[in-house]
């Protein structure tokens, strides 16, 4: 709810500034799959690595239509994300600051619907660094594609518990793990996930 009465707010704020658009209803056929590395998992203070987003259309992940972002070294990035994600401060030297990346991303996604694992952390975390820069939190839909796993497979095997972790859902969906905690590769991941379950996957189809 909350959501929503921000959402409109920053519309009537931004309808005719730069980024008006955003705000249009989307109208196209295609949506985006997104995923951020952070420093961290606390998203107050989480920082963001990289940013990555790749368009999907006709039944299509669209590798040839994406964004791969890394950003400048936060200040809190340490052994413990890195761990993780595996970018070093080597890693993310010539990095993009915050607000380019930022408005790359914009320019990319545009008003298309979104897709993710997990979508709610990033879309946080976007927005925490969003709004004091730009304004507004992104408007787009959201699709939480563990969400829609969740409500596919009680609908067909009420009886199954599900195992909500990402390999564990990739494994029952028949998707490949690609480049697991790498931005773009979890982007990707959740894209493909996403249409097997457009295609049935939970009924057999």
């Amino acid at each position: 709810m909350l959501r929503a009465l921000r959402r409109a707010s920053d519309r009537r704020r931004h309808a005719e500034g730069e980024y008006g658009w955003l705000f249009h209803p989307y109208t196209g056929n295609e949506m985006v799959a997104i995923d951020c590395e952070t420093t961290g998992l606390d998203t107050r203070c989480a920082e963001l690595v990289s940013i990555a987003a790749v368009k999907v259309r006709d039944g299509r992940v669209l590798t040839s239509e994406s964004l791969d972002l890394r950003l400048q070294r936060p200040a809190s990035l340490n052994g413990d994300s890195i761990r993780i994600h595996g970018l070093r401060g080597i890693d993310l030297a010539g990095g993009d600051c915050v607000e380019e990346a930022l408005d790359k991303l914009l320019d990319f996604i545009g008003n298309r619907p979104l897709m993710g694992w997990c979508l709610d952390f990033d879309i946080t975390i976007l927005n925490r660094h969003l709004r004091p820069r730009f304004g507004f939190d992104l408007p787009n839909s959201l699709i939480e594609v563990s969400q829609r796993y969740v409500r596919d497979l009680r609908r067909a095997h009420p009886e199954i518990e599900p195992n909500l972790r990402f390999e564990a859902v990739a494994k029952a969906l028949d998707v490949p793990v690609i480049g697991r905690h790498t931005a773009l590769g979890d982007a990707v991941t959740a894209a493909l996930m996403y249409l097997r379950l457009e295609k049935g996957a939970m009924r057999g189809d």
